[in-house]
């Protein structure tokens, strides 16, 4: 059996995307499949996994796999690509609305390759002298550090993901220098275990402990970020029990290639 697949990346954070809607090619539960697509050595290579499949109730739906072939939490880059990738196949329009792990997300393609993705809403956010924790659709621990480039971001993210506090369920670590007119992040990735070049929701978490960080206070705020594989910005209401509401996602995302994955 061949499968068709498309490959997107946002801002370096790589998905293969397949289309279920009519046909299902993979199981929710075929770990070692997954696995083996995702792999850069033996498969078609990825740090996740995305199938779009039909919801009677949204544009459609998006079934998320990190590279370890487990279904996971939200991921930001991977709801800008489907969203580029579901306008390709016909599956929706400019804007669309479509259901994830974490809920309903509306997303906007615009001409210029950029995607703007509406996250939910977030609360609850913990904070130490010199790290934050929030969720923003995934969960997310934030460090600030004075030169990012000094840091090994896999050893000391792993050493906090797989702490004695986070080792059960796993924690992506956001390492982040404040510039003049933007910040850097640099982030470790549960479930692929290692530093991926750009993560949306490591970055919308990023934003919102520089602006607690930084005192900015309540209104609409806007934060530039720069990854390793590229530029995003988020831009969010602050409120003043430290909630957080429209919180949206932009950054390009592109396809790389397409092709079918031969299965053995």
């Amino acid at each position: 059996m061949n499968i068709p697949f498309t490959k997107y990346q946002g801002t370096g954070n790589d998905f293969v995307l397949i289309d279920q809607r009519e046909h299902k090619f993979i199981a929710h539960h075929d770990i070692d499949s997954i696995q083996r697509i995702c792999d850069r050595k033996f498969g078609i290579g990825a740090d996740g996994l995305i199938l779009l499949e039909n919801h009677a109730d949204y544009d459609y739906e998006m079934i998320y796999f990190n590279a370890d072939g487990r279904t996971s939490s939200m991921c930001g880059n991977g709801g800008r690509c489907i969203t580029a990738f579901a306008k390709q196949v016909g599956a929706a329009a400019d804007q669309n609305t479509f259901l994830a792990i974490d809920g309903e997300h509306i997303s906007r393609y615009q001409k210029d390759g950029v995607v703007s993705l509406k996250m939910n809403d977030v609360r609850d956010v913990q904070s130490g002298e010199d790290f934050y924790i929030l969720d923003t659709g995934s969960p997310h621990y934030i460090i600030f550090v004075e030169d990012i480039d000094d840091i090994d971001i896999k050893s000391q993210g792993e050493a906090i993901r797989y702490s004695e506090e986070f080792k059960a369920e796993g924690i992506n670590v956001n390492f982040v220098e404040i510039k003049e007119d933007h910040i850097l992040v640099a982030t470790y990735e549960r479930g692929v275990e290692d530093e991926t070049l750009s993560c949306g929701t490591g970055v919308t978490a990023a934003a919102i402990a520089y602006t607690l960080r930084t005192k900015k206070g309540e209104g609409n705020h806007q934060v530039a970020i720069q990854t390793k594989g590229g530029k995003l910005s988020v831009n969010f209401k602050a409120k003043a029990d430290q909630t957080f509401q429209e919180v949206w996602l932009n950054g390009k995302a592109t396809k790389v290639f397409e092709g079918e994955y031969l299965v053995n």
